[in-house]
Formats: structure tokens, C-alpha cells, sequence
């Protein structure tokens, strides 16, 4: 592991917050607390925490103590001074003399001794870190260290890596306990360099940034170098499952997954992590053993539930994966049910579906209620397999037992979240949009992330759809294809799968504009009109159907909607323009297309619906086009664009609303709406 520190970037981080010296001292624990939060292999997704014991002035400009400590919510990645909010060190301190202090009581004494009334939250380990009495401490959750704080014999380890730099904790549940165990730990040794929590992770301290955070790299670093030792030769991965049943397997484990949901959620979001490594571990014989051991820290159950689902090659079929699921839900109902009765207030249960999946041939699969979630989870369950590897090559990984996690997941802190907030209302769906890189495609890709979807861009590949895919964020996708190419529907479609897990919505927007008289329109120019207007929208659609099909076969049921399609239509479907012939009867077969689909998949569940847009730049109606027009009808180019009824120009995000909505209207398929400000000459009815 690196030591990401230099000088450059320290004195820059200082020369920022300016001459004071309290804001120079915790530029640097923002600088050290981004340099931890930068490596997966430290700490990951909001995960760890860091501090800082300085002075601050009240508001009666009076200095006070304070701890700065990592806010609630902050991921130390990019964590600002903010970030990092001051509690009034006297009233954390009176607490080290309770005997016992509840979760919630401990939380409201640290808000209530916040210098900034609105700041977030102060971390759950604020008192750990306060009763430390060292200026700077870091906790991680290093990978190495997870892999020895989950040993049979963390004790003898830990004893033959740091002799007495290290003082062990054994696991206490995170709070006021954990910190009282912390804090007793340090002053039986208070020469140490830091702890070991037992089942949980690592801390060090310093007297200043750069002396914590070298000891959390060096202390990390001895652990991984004696993992290298003992860590055997990596495993050759079985053979990968062919590239076309990977979409199927995973749409159809989507479905199965559902099965653990109430009947209309919408399915969840999968993110499949098919490196060697990961499928190098889903290959091992005692994977199923691996599965029942739990966690390789506490925090993990909230994100991946205790127990991943196992499913070998031999069941990776729509009735072996619905089996499985069902089987898992059994055992997590039992689980709860057992632990439940024992808890000292009446608890909620969540949703028995599992947070990962180790699928045979494929890789490791996170399963989230949306994709963040999803990464979040495959992130994590790639860290637990290297844990669990590394743990079963130095001695075992043995980490806490059903008891420790069933508070851990049911913790009242995060109980109480439960219902605090409302989905988005299309969260979990995945949008497959075609010409996604155009005005219309990307507006309407704005729209439906909007809107909680996570959302698939197919275009042409090049700078265009890389800035759309980039703009969108990192939790959604595309793929760059020509759409009229022999198979690039169907290879788009299943990069989608491959991608998320399967497919919702298949927004077929791509198009384009093709001119020409049609008395001299020569037959080339036609049929690469036909190809790109109908029958990429065919293809599109054929492999979206097959995509919502076997997510429907996964799950065994109706369920939720299986799925749906909208289609950009335009106007020159029903109102054809002179020299459009070969833009309009494409479009109009494309028209056609729609209700015939409606018709033969609504007893199904599919709704297929349309919008008939016109008049909206983009690349059909392109600046130069525009110009022309206008120049020929004698009118600005203002007037030109809103020549309809209403006389307001109609712009791509009208259009993206109104392919929202009837994505929403959960009763209404066969329907084209009119997006054109008003144009009695092609109004449909």
C-alpha cells in the first residue's frame, strides 16, 4: 500500500484555509482523511472515521475544546472541513463516568454539544475517539486488517506482527460500550500505537496528521506482507459462463430476487463483478460454508445482509434460482423470527432479499434497491471474498455469530430510518434510451434519473455518448454501437443486462430526419431510412421483450409491470411533409409497429406507448435546417419554431416529460401522445 502523502499537496491544503492556525491544523486532517478515504483497500463507502482534538471559539467568541469528527453521511473520499463538525470536548468527557448510556441518548448529548446547530450528525464513534487522548486518530477498515481481526487466533497474531503497539478490543457492539472497552484497552497500554477491534477494524493516533496516517499505512503494510507469506497461489478461474447466457441468468435472477419483495416493488438493480478473482471465488468448493460465516465487519450486514446467495452452475435456471431465493428468505425469516423476540424493543423486519449473490461461472453480484446500492454491495462482497480467502489460507475467518449481527442489522439507530423517506418513483427501473447521446435522448435520460431510474445510453460511440454517460454519473451506463449493424440491438441490450442486471423501460428514440422526393428517392437512401426509423426499433424491441420475459420467469409471477416500451414516433407518421417520404414511412410502419406490439403483449403486463414530437431541435432538426425553413416561409426563426397553436416553441424536455408520464400511467398502452404545441393537421383523433 502506498503512502499517498507529499508536501506539495500538504502546504497547498494549508496555503487554502489561510494563516490561522486552527484552520491550517484541520486542513491537514481533511488532507489525511482524503488520503485514507482514496484507497478501497483502507476504507470504503462512507465506512471509517477520523478526528481531530483542537480548540474553537463559541459563539460568545469564547475557546472551547472541541473534537472535530467525521459528520454522518461524509465519505472520507471528499470530505470537507464541514464535513468534519466540532463537539465540545467537557460534557464527552463527564460521559466516561456513566455506567451505561443508551445509543439514542448518546447521540442527542453529542448533537446538543455540536458548535454548528445544522452541522450533520457526529460520528456513532465520537467518543471512542474523544476518550483517545491523541491530538489526531484514524480508524479503517483495511482489508488486511479485517483478514486478522476475523482470526481464530487474532491474539497470538497481532502479538507476533506488533508486540504491545497494538492493544486488542474484544468486539463490542459500536457506541457507548465499544468506546468504554476502547478507552479501558488504551490505559492498560498507553505507550501502544493503536488498536485492534476484534471483529471490526483498526485504529491508530499521532500527534499530527502526517504521523497517524503513516502509522495506518506501516501498521497496514506489516499485515499484508505477512498475508503474502501465508496467502497460496491464486486459484485459475473455471471456465466463464458463454457471453449469451450471461443476460439471460442474471434477468432471470433479477426476477427470482423480486421474489423476496413485496409483490409490486419493482425489481432491484444488479452490478456483476465477473473479474478472475471474483470468479476464481465463486468457483471454491467450501463456498457454501464460506456463505454461513457472516461479515467481515459489522457495518457490512446493513449493506449485504449476513448470508450471500450461493447459486452453482446447477441452478442457474429460472425454477433454480426462484428455488434458492425462496429457500434464503426461509432461512433469513427464520433468522429474524429467532432473534427478534430477544431484543428490548419490537423491531421491524426488512426485506429478506440478499445484498449479494455468488454466482457460479459469472462473478460477484451486489443487489440493491437501486444501482448506488447495488455498487456499494459488489463493492463490498469483492473485499469480503479477498477477507474470507486470505482469513481460510492464514488460519480461518471466523467472524461474529448471528447474535452480534442481528443487533448490528437491526440496530435502533438504523431502525428508526426505517420509513423516514419516500422513493422516487420510478427508483430500481432500468431505461435503455437509444440516440441517448441526442437532445432528445439525453433530456429524457435527465428525466428519468430525475426520477429515481437508473439510466442505459445506446448511440454511436465516440466523444458525444462518453460526455452523456459521464454527465449522467457513475450509476448509470451505455454502449456504443451503430443500432443498424446485424446484432448491435441485441448486443446493446445485453450489455445492459450485463450492466444492471436487465431491463425496464426501452426508450427506441434513435432516428433520423432522411430527405428527398419520394417520385425520384433512389433505393438506397430507403431502405438505410427503413434500417435506422423501423427496423432497428424492431430489433430494439424484440430484445427488450426477451429481456422482460425472462425477468417475468425468474420471478414465476405477474408481479410488478414486466416491463415496457416507448417509441419516438413523429408527426410525419401521420401528417407527412413534401420530401419526407423517406423519414415518414419508416416512421408511419414504426407507428404501426407500436400498436401492434400493444395489442399482442398487453395480456402480458408490457405496455407499449409512443410520443409524436415535432418541431424540436436536435439532430433531426438541425440549425441549418431550421435556418432554411424559415428563410422559406418568410418568417424569424423564433416564430418558425413556435408555429402551432400555442405559439410557444416545444423544446426536447417537453418531450422527455411526456415520455415520464407515460412511463407512469400504469393503465395505458397502445396511446401516442402529441408533443407538438398544437397541429390540427396531425392530431390523431
Amino acid at each position: 500500500m502506498a503512502n499517498l502523502w507529499t508536501d506539495a499537496e500538504a502546504k497547498a491544503m494549508q496555503d487554502t484555509a489561510g494563516a490561522d492556525p486552527l484552520a491550517r491544523e484541520l486542513a491537514l486532517r481533511v488532507l489525511t482523511s482524503r488520503l485514507i478515504g482514496r484507497d478501497p483497500d483502507l476504507v470504503m463507502h462512507g465506512g471509517g472515521n477520523t478526528s481531530l482534538k483542537s480548540t474553537a471559539l463559541d459563539v460568545f467568541g469564547d475557546a472551547v475544546e472541541v473534537l472535530h469528527i467525521k459528520g454522518s453521511g461524509w465519505d472520507l473520499e471528499v470530505i470537507e472541513a464541514k464535513g468534519l463538525p466540532a463537539v465540545r470536548m467537557e460534557p464527552l468527557m463527564r460521559l466516561r463516568g456513566l455506567v451505561a448510556l443508551s445509543d439514542e441518548a448518546m447521540v442527542n448529548v453529542q448533537r446538543l454539544n455540536l458548535l454548528d446547530p445544522s452541522a450533520p450528525n457526529p460520528s456513532v464513534e465520537t467518543l471512542l475517539h474523544a476518550w483517545i487522548p491523541h491530538k489526531y486518530v484514524d480508524h479503517t477498515h483495511a482489508t488486511a486488517f479485517l483478514v486478522l481481526a476475523n482470526l481464530p487466533e487474532v491474539a497470538a497474531a497481532t502479538k507476533e506482527l506488533f508486540g504491545d503497539r497494538l492493544t486488542l478490543v474484544p468486539y463490542v457492539m459500536p457506541g457507548f460500550a465499544l468506546a468504554k472497552a476502547a478507552a479501558e484497552a488504551f490505559e492498560r497500554n498507553p505507550e501502544a500505537e493503536g488498536l485492534l477491534l476484534v471483529n471490526h477494524g483498526h485504529f491508530a493516533w499521532g500527534p499530527d496528521a502526517k504521523a497517524s496516517y503513516d502509522r495506518i499505512v506501516e501498521h497496514t503494510n506489516l499485515v499484508e506482507a505477512w498475508l503474502a507469506d501465508r496467502r497460496p497461489a491464486p486459484l485459475v478461474p473455471a471456465a466463464a459462463l458463454p457471453a449469451d447466457r450471461v443476460a439471460p441468468v442474471l434477468a432471470a435472477l433479477r426476477g427470482a430476487l423480486a421474489l423476496a419483495l413485496p409483490e409490486s416493488a419493482p425489481l432491484p438493480v444488479l452490478d456483476l463483478r465477473a473479474d478472475d478473482g471474483a470468479r476464481a471465488f465463486c468457483a471454491r468448493a467450501d463456498l457454501e460454508a464460506l456463505a454461513l460465516r457472516g461479515v467481515a465487519t459489522p457495518d457490512h450486514v446493513i449493506r449485504t445482509k449476513a448470508e450471500p446467495l450461493v447459486l452453482r452452475r446447477a441452478v442457474q435456471t429460472a425454477d433454480g434460482m426462484r428455488a434458492a431465493v425462496q429457500e434464503f428468505t426461509a432461512r433469513y425469516r427464520a433468522y429474524f423470527d429467532a432473534h427478534a423476540p430477544m431484543a428490548t424493543e419490537k423491531k421491524t423486519m426488512l426485506a429478506p432479499m440478499p445484498g449479494l449473490v455468488w454466482l457460479e461461472g459469472a462473478g460477484i453480484v451486489g443487489v440493491g434497491a437501486t444501482a448506488a446500492a447495488a455498487r456499494i454491495a459488489a463493492d463490498i462482497g469483492l473485499q469480503s471474498a479477498r477477507v474470507r480467502a486470505d482469513g481460510e489460507a492464514a488460519g480461518g475467518f471466523f467472524p461474529i455469530g448471528q447474535s452480534d449481527l442481528f443487533d448490528m442489522e437491526y440496530w435502533s439507530l438504523e431502525q428508526a430510518k426505517l420509513g423516514s423517506g419516500k422513493a422516487p418513483p420510478l427508483q430500481g427501473r432500468v431505461v435503455l434510451v437509444t440516440g441517448g447521446a441526442g437532445a432528445i435522448g439525453m433530456a429524457s435520460a435527465r428525466a428519468f434519473a430525475a426520477q429515481g431510474a437508473t439510466v442505459f445510453l445506446v448511440d454511436r460511440p465516440g466523444e458525444a455518448l462518453d460526455k452523456a454517460i459521464a454527465a449522467l454519473g457513475r450509476d448509470h451506463g451505455g454502449f456504443g454501437c451503430d443500432i443498424t449493424a446485424p446484432g448491435a440491438a441485441a448486443a446493446a441490450v445485453q450489455a445492459c443486462v450485463a450492466r444492471f442486471g436487465g431491463v425496464d423501460i426501452l426508450l427506441s428514440n434513435a432516428g433520423a430526419a432522411v430527405t428527398g422526393d419520394i417520385a425520384t428517392l433512389d433505393d438506397k437512401t430507403l431502405r438505410e431510412s427503413f434500417e435506422l426509423n423501423f427496423f432497428a426499433h424492431l430489433a430494439f424491441s424484440q430484445a427488450a421483450i426477451a429481456v422482460f420475459r425472462a425477468q417475468v420467469a425468474g420471478r414465476g409471477v405477474r408481479g410488478a409491470e414486466p416491463g415496457q416500451i416507448l417509441f419516438n414516433v413523429s408527426k410525419q407518421a401521420v401528417n407527412p411533409g413534401k420530401g419526407f417520404a423517406a423519414y415518414g414511412l419508416p416512421k408511419a410502419t414504426t407507428f404501426f409497429l407500436l400498436r401492434q406490439l400493444a395489442l399482442e403483449l398487453g395480456a402480458e403486463g408490457i405496455r407499449v406507448n409512443g410520443i409524436n414530437a415535432d418541431r424540436i431541435r436536435s439532430g433531426l432538426l438541425s440549425a441549418d435546417m431550421i435556418a432554411a425553413r424559415s428563410t422559406a416561409r418568410g418568417v424569424d426563426e423564433a416564430t418558425y419554431m413556435a408555429g402551432n397553436l400555442l405559439r410557444l416553441e416545444v423544446e426536447a424536455r417537453h418531450v422527455a416529460e411526456a415520455f415520464v408520464m407515460l412511463a407512469r400511467a400504469e393503465r395505458t398502452t397502445g396511446h401516442v401522445m402529441t408533443v407538438d404545441g398544437g397541429n390540427i393537421e396531425a392530431a390523431l383523433r
